[in-house]
Formats: C-alpha cells, structure tokens, sequence
C-alpha cells in the first residue's frame, strides 16, 4: 500500500513537470511563430516556484481561497482513472468515463465560485464566459466519444485502450468523424484560440484569475498544467491506442503541440460566436458519427 502510495505520488508529480514543460514549450513556438524569441521552456516552472514563494496578498473570503483548491483538486482526482501509458489506473471500472466527465465540469467551476467571491467585473465576465463556452464543447465531446463507447460496448477508458491494441487499430481510423468533432471540443475545453474567450489577457486581464496571486496563482497554473495532461491524455487514449510512456507523451505533445500552433495563427471569436460555432458545425459532425455507428451496427 505505502509503495502504491509513492507511485502515484511520483506520477501527479511527474504529470504536474510534464504539463508545465508543455505549457513553457508552447509559449516558445508561439513567439517563434511571432517572430519572438520567447521565454525559456522550462519559465513555466520558475514562474511556479516564484508564485510559492510568495505570500497572498488579498482575501476575499473563504471561497475566494478554496476555488483554487477546487479547481486543482478536480482535475488531479481525474488522473486516477485516465491510464497515463504503462500507468494504470487507480481507480478503473465499467462506467469510468462518466465520473473523469463529471471531474473536467467540477473543476472550472471551482475556479468560478472562487472568482465570483472576488468580485471583479473582469472576473464575472471571464467565469460567464467559460460556463457559456462549456455549453458548447461538452456536449460536442460527449457525442464524440459515444461513438466509440457504443460500438465496443464499454464506458472503461481502460477497456477502450485495451480493445485498440495496436496501430492500425486505433478508434480515430474507423471513427473519424467523431474523433475530428472531439478535437475541435478539446481545442475549447483547453481554452486555445479561437476559444480563449475566458481569460482573453487584451479584454478582461485574465478573466477569472485576475484577482490572484501568490500561492492561489500558482496553484492554477498547475491546475492548467495538469489539465493539459488529463485531456490530450483523455483523447490519446479513446482514439489513439494510449501506449506506453514514451508513446503516450508523444502522442499527447504532438496532439498539444498541433493545437497551439492553430492558437498561434487564429483570432479570437467572440463568446456567441464560439458557442454558435460548435452547435452549428461540430455537433451536427458528431451526431453524423453517431448515425454512422449505428447504421454499422
């Protein structure tokens, strides 16, 4: 029991590197494809270390101080039933799926109740914002991965790994219609342009974390960093076999990696844009891959 306890210990703190290196890489491609010179790859972590190290400077009640805690929590609970590459997971059983779902909405509105308590217009536009946009994308990444679930019978994250094997016997090949919708929902859920309308730093100065600082900032940025990791993780494993360790950090860097260069070279809708974009096109995609799987079966 105490060496299961090590491992996972070990892993939430490999995860937590792993995301803030792909945080400071991208921040290093978007300024190279800025013609910038960028910040080092690994600032994410000093940026880090230098939040912790300082004190909060204000309060604004006890939510105002568990949203961050929340909002962590949410997100790291959800690695528990995500197989990391040769990682199982802690906790996997028939119907898995639904309760990482239901962890991914847990934690953004940790981080709104925390930001609501502060007060700020920047802050209740931004949380506004982000739970309008989550009436978008989470429906369309629901349908998308239904399609999978429905033809192997399984709502396991780890029997839906398992059934894929090996290439060329990925779901993203006989599904790719959903698969495609389900990118375009992870491009939201991961708050890239054209759908970064919840902290949108030119408008209203970070949205939601405009208030923190300290050690309630850092804890949102692991909260994000941990976040890229449990939802290209999500997708690498329903639609792209998982793998070991090695494969899976490729799969899910490559993954990352295409969407912030998408980021890099698109503009900003505007949040009733965003949410008529993904209930006009990505969702009427994922039905078509819903009717297609049932006129297979």
């Amino acid at each position: 029991m105490v060496l299961k306890i090590i491992e996972y210990l070990g892993i939430v703190f490999g995860v937590i590197i792993l995301g803030l290196l792909y945080g400071g890489i991208a921040r290093k491609v978007i300024a190279r494809i800025h013609r910038r010179y960028g910040p080092p790859f690994y600032q994410n972590i000093l940026d880090v270390l230098k939040l912790f190290a300082k004190s909060n400077e204000a309060s604004h009640g006890v939510m105002f101080n568990l949203g961050p805690v929340i909002a962590f929590t949410g997100v790291l609970v959800s690695l528990f039933f995500i197989p990391l590459g040769s990682f199982r997971p802690l906790f996997s059983f028939e119907g898995d799926i639904f309760v990482v779902f239901y962890l991914l909405v847990v934690a953004p509105l940790g981080m709104a109740l925390g930001a609501g308590e502060g007060a700020n217009p920047n802050a209740t536009i931004g949380i506004a914002r982000g739970l309008t946009l989550m009436l978008g994308y989470e429906l369309v990444f629901f349908l998308s991965v239904l399609a999978p679930m429905i033809h192997h019978r399984t709502a396991s994250i780890a029997t839906l790994v398992t059934v894929q094997s090996a290439f060329p016997h990925w779901n993203v090949f006989p599904f790719f219609i959903s698969a495609f919708a389900g990118l375009i929902a992870l491009h939201g859920m991961m708050g890239e342009k054209p759908f970064d309308q919840v902290i949108a730093p030119h408008e209203i100065a970070s949205g939601p974390m405009v208030e923190y600082s300290g050690k309630f900032l850092g804890l949102l940025q692991l909260y994000h960093a941990v976040g890229i990791i449990v939802e290209t993780g999500l997708v690498v494993d329903i639609f792209f076999g998982g793998g070991n360790w090695l494969t899976f950090i490729l799969k899910t860097f490559f993954l990352f990696i295409t969407l912030v260069i998408i980021n890099a070279v698109m503009p900003r809708f505007r949040i009733g844009q965003a949410v008529k974009f993904y209930w006009k096109y990505p969702l009427v995609i994922s039905l078509i891959g819903l009717l297609i799987v049932a006129i297979w079966r």
